[in-house]
């Protein structure tokens, strides 16, 4: 057992009952021992009744992050090699069965706490894993994970990319580079028949957004015959999804020059038609304003901004960011038009983002529909009694 504890205060114990995996620093009385950043501890109620191991943050708001609920089980390697098994095997059971081009060699193995694992990213690029510690308990077993993690998927190639701002709340440092192995800085993936080129040093998260693989679906599936604004378009995974789909035209705009470079070279990886498709470097809020002064119009719109408000404390500024852009996209978008809209922001829940988008319709003067709910795909779990886990939200609208 841990050699030292968490004592909550009367009656804080309810989330924990209903196995949610965080315990806050104002629901701790007192702590007993000199718990070391991401040790275990026992959580216990203010009666001494036990209720969780947890990895100890003395530093972050939320106070320790629960390994296991189960007084019998141990935090050590056989836990890691448990814990990262079923996540792998999971994910297994539920790649579809397809044949031909329809699979990929990119997914997430192991999704933090709802796999279990606070803190833990871990994602699959071909023969490659890039991982994230984004906690101080991950971090405190990081060469565990590490040699686990070789073990478990038989993939010498390993990278780190611990560089996300929700470190620092963790009183860490940012880290990234080679972890073991020799990963090249970009490599290529393939997803459902295309190719995309991955800067897994220095691009977005772990450098790709595994997240929207199946929301990439439809955009092909529905892009057949249409002109597509795509905004923040990154590397282009929509871009191209959009063109193998059949679209007439695709603008794809990004204020990261970096990005735009790596989109065309993913053009020319799939030898798609560079004649139906441009790039645009710019400011998305200013480029839609000037769009929208000029008349321009499109068929169909996507928006996949990055997070705009990681707390629900800035939930009201990010709203105003969410409905300027969904106002000028229902601005622009041409009668029986599509909109894809996303948020990845966690202080916006899917009930507010739908808010915001009614809102944004309303003030452009456009009548729209909601025909489909989009989400985060398969490989990036929800646990139930971890409703947190849920940050991806999606709607496609149509134009009326």
């Amino acid at each position: 057992m841990a050699n030292a504890s968490l004592l909550l205060k009367a009656g804080r114990e309810k989330s924990l009952l209903r196995r949610h995996p965080w315990v806050f620093s104002g629901a701790v009385a007192r702590v007993d021992g000199t718990p070391q950043p991401g040790e275990t501890v026992e959580i216990l109620t203010d009666k001494g009744q036990f209720l969780a191991l947890a990895a100890y943050s003395p530093i972050s708001q939320i106070r320790a992050r629960v390994w296991t609920f189960d007084p019998n089980e141990q935090v050590d390697v056989d836990f890691f090699r448990r814990r990262i098994q079923v996540a792998i095997k999971q994910r297994s059971s539920l790649i579809p069965d397809r044949k031909g081009d329809s699979g990929t060699d990119a997914i997430r193995l192991t999704h933090a706490e709802s796999d279990h694992l606070p803190g833990l990213i871990v994602d699959r690029y071909a023969d490659c894993l890039v991982v994230q510690f984004l906690s101080t308990g991950a971090e405190f077993w990081r060469e565990t994970i590490v040699e686990t993690l070789a073990e478990l998927t038989g993939i010498s190639k390993i990278y780190e990319r611990s560089d996300a701002d929700v470190r620092e709340l963790e009183g860490l440092q940012p880290r990234s580079g080679i972890l073991c192995g020799n990963p090249p800085a970009r490599l290529t993936v393939s997803e459902n028949g295309l190719h995309f080129s991955v800067d897994i040093a220095g691009g977005h998260k772990t450098g790709f957004y595994l997240d929207q693989r199946k929301n990439r679906m439809r955009v092909r599936d529905l892009a057949s015959g249409r002109d597509v604004l795509d905004c923040f378009c990154y590397t282009g995974g929509f871009t191209l999804n959009a063109l193998s789909g059949g679209a007439k035209y695709v603008l794809s705009v990004d204020s990261s020059e970096d990005s735009l470079k790596l989109l065309n070279e993913n053009l020319a990886l799939n030898s798609l038609p560079v004649d139906r498709s441009s790039v645009l470097s710019g400011d998305v809020f200013h480029v839609l304003r000037k769009f929208r002064d000029e008349g321009r119009s499109f068929d169909m719109i996507i928006l996949d901004p990055p997070k705009f408000a990681p707390t629900a404390a800035q939930a009201e500024k990010a709203a105003r960011g969410y409905k300027d852009i969904n106002l000028l996209a229902f601005k622009l978008l041409r009668a029986g038009g599509i909109l894809f809209t996303f948020s990845c922001s966690g202080g916006v829940d899917a009930a507010l983002f739908q808010k915001i988008i009614a809102g944004a319709a309303l003030d452009a003067g456009a009548e729209a529909s909601i025909v489909e709910y989009l989400s985060q795909d398969f490989d990036h779990p929800v646990s139930l009694n971890f409703p947190e886990g849920s940050y991806l939200k999606g709607l496609i609208c149509m134009k009326k």
